[in-house]
């Protein structure tokens, strides 16, 4: 599946969210999108699953406009784990996680479905909770229910919008590492926003940072992750240091400006990040 951003731009009124977004994405890898509140980062992934609609030019989903393509045909190209989801019905996690069987299904749940369900709750080590009524779950248990239902829809392409916000460290780091896993193992293309920049540099193949509604810079992690870009788009002073290959960003607490020459030496006056 391939991705091949236009000179698109989306905006509502005369506010311009995105300008001008040219980009193109092939799988199967990880891809992190990164940048600022604000910057269109929901907005990109949301006009790429026709949640919204570019006010200029296009984006193609294997050389057809995603404006061609019907609902049903979509979501069985591109799954979509959004950044919360509503819990109004008391839905268990199976039923739930059924609900992104929907595009392939028939009048009724097949065995194959219910396979497919279970296989990924167990995937995503929350099997335990297949019975337990969703709208009583914790954040983090929520956030790992939406992902399953994203991933039993069998896409080519699974966009997620921080799917580890609400996770401890270790679930971050495991959901992450599964997520790349994911990309080679069922050679998919996986696009995920991220405020971890340490972590999307760890995990992802390439990396989107957006700055003011554009596209700021694309490319591995190492090109993209830098001082100077990352001084540009937030507007903080860091030091990136090596990490068996990955860039790792230590950055400044606010109130010392000054860097030491060896982050590795101590952490002092620096952010959890050491």
């Amino acid at each position: 599946m391939e991705i091949d951003a236009n000179k698109m731009f989306f905006g509502y009124t005369d506010l311009d969210v995105l300008k001008d977004i040219s980009l193109n994405i092939t799988g199967p890898q990880l891809v992190s999108i990164l940048g600022p509140n604000g910057v269109g980062k929901s907005t990109l992934i949301h006009c790429i699953n026709k949640i919204l609609s570019p006010s200029g030019g296009t984006i193609l989903l294997d050389s057809k406009d995603v404006k061609d393509y019907n609902y049903k045909e979509m979501a069985k190209k591109i799954g979509y784990v959004p950044y919360t989801s509503p819990d109004t019905f008391p839905l268990t996690v199976v039923d739930t996680v059924l609900l992104g069987r929907h595009p392939h299904a028939g009048w009724k749940t097949t065995d194959e479905d219910l396979d497919i369900v279970y296989d990924t709750l167990k995937m995503l080590g929350i099997d335990d909770l297949a019975m337990r009524p969703f709208n009583e779950l914790s954040a983090g248990q929520h956030q790992r229910v939406i992902l399953a239902r994203g991933l039993v829809q069998r896409p080519q392409i699974l966009l997620l919008d921080e799917p580890t916000s609400n996770l401890d460290i270790k679930h971050q780091f495991g959901i992450s590492r599964m997520l790349r896993d994911l990309s080679r193992q069922e050679k998919i293309l996986v696009i995920m926003i991220s405020h971890d920049i340490n972590i999307a540099a760890k995990y992802s193949d390439s990396i989107i940072l957006m700055h003011e509604g554009s596209i700021f810079a694309v490319g591995k992690p190492k090109d993209v992750i830098t001082e100077e870009n990352i001084l540009t788009v937030y507007g903080v002073k860091c030091k990136i240091i090596d990490d068996n290959g990955n860039p790792h960003l230590i950055m400044s607490d606010g109130f010392d400006d000054t860097l030491p020459e060896n982050p590795d030496s101590s952490c002092d006056g620096f952010s959890h990040y050491c």
